[in-house]
């Protein structure tokens, strides 16, 4: 699950106080989550994990088939091949070479594929915890919050007491579990940034 969530862990980076207003007046306020550690507990992730280890263990089956077939194939023509004609040992070999490249295509494919369903599948969990972190920011007066849990973290030191995660991660367990990814649409969460603030 590891690789789950840092494959989408966002530098949730948001918010920015609304200029004139008698709040953007006074020191702004700042705090900040680890959002790896309420991805770790959050509603519905062992079931976007475990839907993502089901697939992936059929994807790797499928690649172990098409490996298996291509091993048996150069194997037998190895073994072959000193009684084959050079017109016919050409033409295996060049049958054998294409099934590889065919082989590494897929497996590339089949890859890109896995990427593309990880990130589908943490999706909801996500956009749930962004609306979130969003709902405490503007209800606590929050200029900004950042995400010290993300792989583009710059914080290397912070005052605990600006930490947060705990009241993020109760308010993450209360809410409705999000609905899971649909299977077979390929969606891409949004790129770490910073994320406009709802005014």
């Amino acid at each position: 699950m590891r690789g789950l969530i840092r494959a989408a862990s966002l530098a949730l980076i948001v918010g920015a106080a609304t200029a004139g207003s008698a709040s953007a007046q006074a020191a702004p306020k700042f705090g900040f989550i680890n959002s790896a550690a309420i991805l770790a507990e959050a509603p519905g992730r062992a079931e976007a994990e475990n839907q993502f280890k089901t697939e992936v263990a059929a994807y790797q089956a499928q690649l172990q088939r098409m490996s298996d077939s291509l091993q048996t194939m150069a194997a037998t023509f190895d073994k072959e091949s000193p009684r084959l004609d050079s017109v016919t040992r050409a033409t295996r070999a060049k049958t054998i070479q294409d099934k590889e490249a065919d082989y590494q295509t897929r497996a590339h494919n089949l890859d890109q594929q896995m990427q593309n369903r990880q990130a589908e599948l943490i999706r909801p969990l996500m956009e749930n915890l962004q609306k979130i972190i969003e709902q405490v920011r503007a209800e606590d007066n929050y200029a900004m919050i950042f995400d010290v849990g993300a792989q583009t973290s710059v914080i290397v030191a912070a005052d605990k007491s600006l930490d947060i995660t705990q009241k993020v991660l109760a308010r993450v367990k209360a809410s409705a579990k999000p609905a899971p990814a649909a299977s077979g649409s390929l969606l891409v969460p949004k790129p770490s940034g910073v994320t406009t603030p709802k005014r």
